[in-house]
């Protein structure tokens, strides 16, 4: 299986936990880790070249840090840009159908408060949805996330731990 990574993050160098996600993946035979915001730092998107790298690829992984409940926008533009009519949906549109979907998001808080009750009301799950619509919307099976909590308090041990955990989620037979 040959796993892509879409790691997205406006700046991956000062990022702990993504930075840590994806350096623990570099090493793996199977996986392409792209950084979409080292590769268009202008945020012009090379369409062809995306949709290539997604149709070599049977996994696709989003991993980015929840930001306002959703994804940096580079994500969501890549997402608008990418993701096109006649090749990724509708009735020609089947490029990506019967590949494997996941979404890995580093949150601020712990889980208790991504919950009814807790400080952000609503879980991971909810706040996911919008992908998980995207992946039903294009044919793909949608696979748990993998979600890392505490990312702003987490220490060097629980970075490591977190990382080595994202690494076997990702490469997990489900």
């Amino acid at each position: 299986m040959k796993v892509l990574v879409l790691a997205v993050h406006p700046n991956m160098e000062q990022s702990a936990v993504n930075k840590a996600f994806v350096e623990e993946l570099k090493g793996e035979p199977n996986i392409t880790v792209h950084e979409l915001y080292k590769e268009y730092p202008d945020e012009v998107i090379d369409v062809e070249k995306e949709q290539r790298l997604l149709e070599e690829h049977d996994r696709i992984v989003f991993q980015f840090p929840l930001y306002w409940y959703s994804s940096p926008s580079l994500l969501k533009k890549w997402l608008d840009h990418v993701l096109l009519y006649g090749w990724a949906y509708g009735s020609t549109g089947k490029a990506l159908q019967g590949k494997e979907f996941m979404v890995a998001v580093s949150a601020g808080a712990g889980e208790e408060a991504y919950q009814a009750g807790g400080s952000n009301h609503y879980s991971i799950s909810e706040l996911l949805r919008p992908f998980q619509a995207t992946s039903n919307f294009i044919g793909t099976t949608y696979l748990p996330p993998y979600v890392f909590y505490q990312a702003g308090t987490a220490g060097k041990s629980e970075l490591a731990e977190g990382a080595k955990q994202y690494r076997e989620h990702v490469l997990k037979s489900f």
